[in-house]
Formats: structure tokens, C-alpha cells, sequence
């Protein structure tokens, strides 16, 4: 039974080497960014409103959208830039979304600018999506692909959501410290809850999550490949041995890393 839910949420503190493997992401990204010089293309009015666009140097066989993590509070798309190097190398345009925090939008506004940002690639990258996500972000592509979310010409064009360490049931959240900056409402936490929503017909949804992640993570990422199972979802749920919720994202810098593999499958 969990009576402390903000050590259920709590990642780094559980994490051996966190320290060492935040130091790289911060590294690593601004090296990578800096010698693929994406294009940066604004989806709204507010600075945090845009995506960086990566293309690859051979043919284009679709886009993968990352949508990054930080519990819908911290970083950015650019942090996580070397991650865009495995669905680079095999062929994909990768488009990197940056949207406003917490608490300068609530997490149905989040919602809201992630939509608008892939309505926006749809329409300049042709051929299959696939969206990724990690931690929020894996809620944030979840949700996406809700009744109603995304307009039907975009959504016909999904052919992969992967969701990464996502969160899925956002009432666990009304329990800690951290909605005293999201302000989550009950009401708003079952509205923008994936697993309490209907996903779309037939869509194919793959919940990752790391063996040695927080006992609520692995919960939360079997929980929406079990809930949307009989649904009219595609669902398959995995869990990768030896990784957490740090080094899990990793495989994403490897195109043929088994994450890297599932992604653009």
C-alpha cells in the first residue's frame, strides 16, 4: 500500500548515478543540437510555443514527434536533443516539442499546445507519425490520441504512439507536493486522464517502461495497455530489464537499440 505518493513520484532519489546521467543529458543535447541545426518552427504566440525539426540526410519515411518529460514543469525539447539521432539514422524526420510549464498553463492547456504543434508538423512533414513520449510527455502522446483530441486527418496518418514511463491516471498527482504547481482539480485529473478516456479506433499503442523504475511507474504504464485493451486500442505492455527512468530514454540515441526498433517498427 503507498501512504507517501511523493516518494512514489520521486525519480532521481532512487536513482544510483542520477546525478551523472542528468550531467550528460546536459552535455550531450546542446552538442548535438548545435551540429544538426534543426529548424525551429513556432506553433503559437508564447514563447515556449514551437518544435525543432530534424530531417534526415537520407529520404524522409515519416516523423517521429518526441515529446519530452519533467513532470509537465521542467526542460525543454532542446535537452533532449541526442535523442533524436536513432529515428534520424533510420530514415525519420524527428520533430522535438517545446510547450509552456506548469504553472503558466494547466495540464489540459499542455494538452492543448501539443496538439496544435502536431497538427503543425502533419502539415509539413508527408507519410506516417509516430509519437513518443517520456513521463509527462508519455501522458501528453496518450492523450493526443483520445476521442476528439486530434482532427481526423491527422490521425489517420498515426501509426505508433510509444509512450515511455508515462503517467496515464493523473488523480495519484491530487496526493503530492507537486500539484501545489500544477494545480491539478479532481475534475481536470479525470478529464485529462488517458486511461479513464476512450481511445481512437484501432490506434497501436506501446506502454515501455525500465524493470527498475518506481513500483507506480511500472503500475501506471500496464495500467493503459490493460485498461485500452478491449477498447479498439492496439496495446502491447514492456518492460526493459536493468533500465530506470533515466537511462530507459537512452535507446532513442541508438537506431538499433530494441526502443529505438519498437519506435519506428
Amino acid at each position: 500500500m503507498i501512504t507517501d505518493w511523493d516518494d512514489a513520484y520521486a525519480n532521481g532519489a532512487h536513482i544510483e548515478d542520477a546525478d551523472a546521467i542528468l550531467a550528460r543529458w546536459k552535455d550531450e543535447a546542446p552538442k548535438v543540437y548545435r551540429s544538426l541545426s534543426p529548424e525551429t518552427i513556432l506553433t503559437g504566440s508564447a514563447p515556449r510555443q514551437f518544435f525543432d525539426l530534424y530531417l534526415p540526410d537520407t529520404a524522409i519515411e515519416g516523423v517521429t514527434v518526441f515529446v519530452h518529460g519533467g513532470y509537465w514543469m521542467a526542460f525543454e525539447g532542446r535537452d533532449f536533443a541526442h535523442l533524436v539521432k536513432g529515428p534520424l539514422l533510420l530514415g525519420q524526420a524527428v520533430a522535438s516539442v517545446t510547450y509552456t510549464l506548469a504553472p503558466q498553463a494547466r495540464i489540459s492547456e499542455i494538452t492543448a499546445e501539443i496538439t496544435q504543434a502536431i497538427v503543425d508538423i502533419a502539415d509539413r512533414i508527408d507519410g506516417s507519425i509516430r509519437l513518443v513520449g517520456h513521463s509527462a510527455g508519455g501522458h501528453l502522446v496518450t492523450r493526443l490520441v483520445c476521442d476528439g483530441v486530434l482532427p481526423a486527418h491527422v490521425l489517420s496518418r498515426i501509426a505508433h504512439v510509444v509512450s515511455i514511463s508515462g503517467v496515464h491516471d493523473l488523480r495519484p498527482l491530487l496526493r503530492t507536493k507537486m500539484n501545489q504547481t500544477l494545480g491539478l482539480t479532481p475534475d481536470e485529473a479525470i478529464a485529462e486522464s488517458p486511461a479513464l478516456l476512450m481511445p481512437i479506433e484501432g490506434v497501436r499503442v506501446s506502454c515501455v517502461v525500465g524493470a527498475e523504475e518506481r513500483p507506480e511507474f511500472r503500475r501506471q504504464s500496464a495500467l493503459l495497455a490493460n485498461i485500452w485493451t478491449g477498447l479498439g486500442a492496439v496495446t502491447q505492455a514492456i518492460e526493459l530489464p536493468g533500465e530506470n527512468h533515466f537511462s530507459i530514454i537512452t535507446g532513442l540515441e541508438n537506431p538499433q537499440s530494441d526502443l529505438c526498433k519498437l519506435v519506428v517498427d
